[in-house]
């Protein structure tokens, strides 16, 4: 079976949004590692608050099932039940082509901090 790539879709209830994309980078993205996950990224819109989007790389769909119905995962649903909207989605994608620099992380202060500005010559 191909390397693929889990697509899942968080959406955060009303004023939950910071608290909710806190919680998947710190505790669901770093988990998914001790399941054999090579990567996962945790996105959030600037558009929509409350939509987030959660990226997880694995080999195999057994390794993906195997951390979506582990008890980390069982425990990370039931403690922020009410802050999450249901159904969740997901999605199991077969990876073909990727490419590109190093993966960088990226903090709420880096989006709103812009260049220096330069005096005219």
């Amino acid at each position: 079976m191909a390397k693929g790539v889990v697509h899942l879709k968080w959406y955060a209830t009303l004023f939950r949004g910071d608290l909710f994309v806190d919680a998947v980078s710190e505790w669901a993205g770093p988990v998914s590692l001790e399941y054999g996950a090579t990567r996962y990224s945790v996105q959030r819109s600037l558009d929509d608050q409350y939509n987030i989007l959660q990226q997880i790389w694995f080999e195999t769909k057994d390794d993906w099932y195997r951390y979506w119905e582990g008890p980390e995962m069982k425990e990370f649903r039931s403690r922020y039940s009410g802050k999450y909207q249901i159904p969740i989605t997901y999605v199991w994608h077969e990876e073909y082509a990727a490419a590109g620099a190093e993966v960088t992380t990226v903090t709420p202060a880096d989006l709103n901090s812009g260049p220096e500005p330069s005096t005219a010559a």
